[in-house]
């Protein structure tokens, strides 16, 4: 069975401009290894954080929000959480995965890797997910 897993928009942009273990595991997803899912105000904060800090262009921010939307499964949160304090809008990756029910939250931020685990799924960084899910 393919594990479902959530990945914060760190990883994505990660995955994009810098390789490495997010480039790993954004290819498990494209050769559907996995399976993702993301929500469109995860995919906002995608497009606003790659044009406003990464200064990508609209064409640039187009094209990895159409490949994204090509292998992940987008859902709508139907419950709002206020769980993490010092970065609420953590708070959105943790909706977005009780919503889809995932195993993993993959994820560079601090705020959700403290938690290491919320509602039975594992909050792990990208090394992490893949030694522990052995797909590489």
């Amino acid at each position: 069975m393919k594990s479902g897993v959530v990945l914060d928009t760190n990883i994505f942009i990660s995955a994009v401009l810098y390789g490495g273990n997010p480039r790993r595991i954004l290819d498990l997803a494209v050769s559907e290894r996995i399976e993702v899912y993301i929500s469109l105000v995860l995919l906002d904060e995608l497009r606003r954080v790659l044009k406003e800090k990464f200064s990508l262009s609209s064409f640039e921010v187009s094209m990895v929000i159409d490949e994204i939307k090509d292998f992940a499964e987008i859902i709508e949160p139907k419950v709002k959480l206020k769980v993490i304090k010092g970065d609420p809008s953590d708070n959105r990756v943790l909706e977005c995965a009780l919503q889809a029910k995932v195993d993993y939250i993959v994820s560079g931020d601090k705020h959700l890797l403290n938690l290491r685990n919320f509602g039975g799924i594992k909050i792990v960084n990208p090394a992490e997910f893949l030694k522990q899910t052995k797909l590489t």
